[in-house]
């Protein structure tokens, strides 16, 4: 017996499950759940983040519930000791969300439509790599996950990051699974390194721009200089599921094609 309930603790599992034409197997979800749009209208919220209703949850008599990384280490135990089964899952890279939505449609029994979903993304990323291919320059890019204290982007941006047609200034931190190994303890590297372009996706909260503008010394920035300060919404790309192999790539090689069109 597949699961006929199940509660999405973060939002990839939802717009996969929606993808696929298995959301009636969903009774509760995230409230940081956008994607896709009539979710909100249609699945009750249970969780933020780091925090849950455990009793809610339990009140839906889910009979599976699917997290995302040691972040939910503590939500998952509280259900585990209710006796619900739960399944964490902690993949960071491309290759590894393309192969999180092959696992999660065979558990629930659409093995195939899962193949299906990921190739159809994989087209799409070969779409973006082939345009970007063609770009006469690559901008280098510092993409910015939070602001105080700084963080440096998840590997799946970093990669991404390269699949639009950008060079990842700190593609060796994407490389840490955790956040703490990511942390920029001194500005003045993101001067040295000398990005074309800054996306900022401040992690739920609006990227503003005139604070990366203040910080010291970073007026020497090329990115600073030329005002190619972006923002990309965080449901775009810091979920690891099919918001970031889509909108969230796309957005990013727009942002890196104008680039090349200024320069020009």
């Amino acid at each position: 017996m597949y699961p006929q309930r199940i509660v999405c603790l973060t939002e990839e599992p939802t717009e996969v499950l929606y993808a696929i034409g298995e959301q009636d197997r969903i009774v509760g979800v995230s409230g940081f759940t956008v994607r896709p749009a009539r979710v909100r209208r249609e699945k009750p919220r249970v969780s933020a983040f780091t925090s849950a209703r455990i009793d809610r949850i339990l009140e839906l008599k889910p009979d599976l519930v699917i997290g995302f990384s040691d972040i939910q280490a503590d939500i998952a135990r509280d259900l585990i000791r209710q006796g619900v089964e739960v399944w964490i899952s902690n993949h960071r890279s491309v290759q590894g969300i393309l192969g999180y939505i092959r696992r999660l449609a065979a558990m629930v029994g659409a093995a195939q439509k899962g193949e299906d979903y990921a190739r159809t993304l994989e087209q799409r990323l070969s779409q973006v790599a082939e345009a970007a291919a063609q770009l006469p320059r690559h901008p280098r890019v510092y993409f910015e996950e939070w602001d105080e204290p700084m963080i440096s982007g998840i590997r799946w941006v970093s990669e991404l990051v390269g699949i639009a047609g950008g060079v990842d200034v700190f593609a060796e931190l994407g490389q840490c699974a955790l956040a703490k190994d990511r942390i920029l303890a001194d500005g003045s590297e993101v001067v040295r390194r000398q990005p074309d372009i800054i996306l900022g996706s401040w992690c739920g909260k609006r990227f503003r721009a005139e604070r990366v503008r203040e910080r010291t010394g970073w007026s020497e920035v090329p990115a600073v200089r030329d005002n190619e300060l972006h923002e990309i919404k965080s449901p775009l790309i810091l979920q690891p599921g099919p918001a970031a192999l889509t909108d969230g790539v796309e957005a990013m090689h727009r942002i890196f094609a104008r680039w090349v069109q200024r320069m020009a």
